[in-house]
């Protein structure tokens, strides 16, 4: 059935008038009869009455007018959620991110996007950054917040703001009510690390500030999350390096401390994969980088 033998049947069966209803259509009255004449034949229904004085619908066609007008309504509906998701306005966006980026810019990107986007689900995966940028690399991500200074080819990324490393010390610790201090000073201190095949940069950049400052770290844990190092230290188990943006998380038990012989910062990055690049992802990344102009 011709969708458009609907449509002018519709317009018909409203204004009862095939004159009226071909200027409506924008068509002469003859294409208009013919259209009738054979959705009647395919239907081999009755649907309108007329002689030279007026037009009427037959109960059959009263009925399929109903029918015909509510599919036409659909089909216009399809075609502007069909067009409004093509924009990028409606869907699905699977982001992945690290728990300690949740203390940075992603959810003030996340929020940022629902109030511009609220047609699309933004749904947040904690992952890895090995994970993520596995997934981005298949399409099984969408975008990804990770701790790294780059991503593999053919991934694409912008960078999030600086965050440096502060050191995280118990609470009860000498130095904890100091306002820097000094890497040399902690030397002999047991560190909590991050664990390298999580999140290499995470740990290089770690031992990279170690060799600025000539140390040699004696390491007495390795963990797979930043705030499971914040809770050893809040144990007593050690001290570590962490990125100051987790003083945010607000663990009882410690003390973050500024570092006054060496600077370095925590690599952050919103990652994508421009071959899975939808609208959807475009306006993500477009309000991303509005956020982040903003701060």
């Amino acid at each position: 059935m011709k969708l458009h033998f609907l449509r002018y049947f519709a317009v018909l069966g409203e204004e009862l008038h095939f004159g009226r209803a071909a200027d409506r259509l924008a068509i002469t009255q003859p294409p208009l009869s013919s259209a009738i004449k054979a959705l009647e034949q395919e239907l081999g229904v009755q649907l309108l009455e007329r002689d030279s004085r007026r037009v009427r619908l037959t109960p059959a066609g009263a009925a399929f007018l109903v029918e015909a007008q509510q599919i036409l309504e659909r089909v216009e509906k399809a075609t502007s959620i069909a067009k409004t998701v093509a924009g990028g306005m409606r869907g699905r966006l699977e982001v992945g991110v690290t728990g300690s980026l949740l203390y940075r810019k992603a959810p003030a990107i996340v929020q940022a996007y629902r109030r511009e986007m609220p047609g699309v689900d933004v749904v947040l995966r904690e992952m890895s950054t090995a994970d993520q940028t596995s997934a981005l690399l298949h399409g099984q991500l969408q975008a990804g917040f990770v701790n790294a200074a780059a991503v593999p080819p053919p991934l694409a990324s912008m960078p999030l703001p600086q965050d440096e490393f502060v050191v995280c010390l118990p609470s009860n610790h000498p130095k904890a009510n100091a306002t820097r201090v000094r890497l040399t000073d902690l030397a002999s201190e047991q560190f909590v690390m991050f664990s390298r095949d999580v999140a290499p940069a995470n740990h290089d950049n770690v031992i990279a500030i170690f060799s600025q400052a000539g140390i040699h770290p004696t390491t007495v844990h390795a963990a797979r999350q930043w705030l499971t190092i914040i809770a050893m230290v809040a144990h007593g188990l050690g001290v570590a390096l962490v990125p100051r943006s987790l003083s945010r998380s607000k663990v009882d038990g410690v003390t973050f401390v500024r570092l006054r012989d060496v600077s370095a910062a925590s690599p952050a990055l919103l990652a994508w994969n421009p071959d899975f690049e939808t609208p959807a992802v475009t306006s993500f990344l477009a309000c991303a980088q509005q956020v982040m102009e903003g701060s």
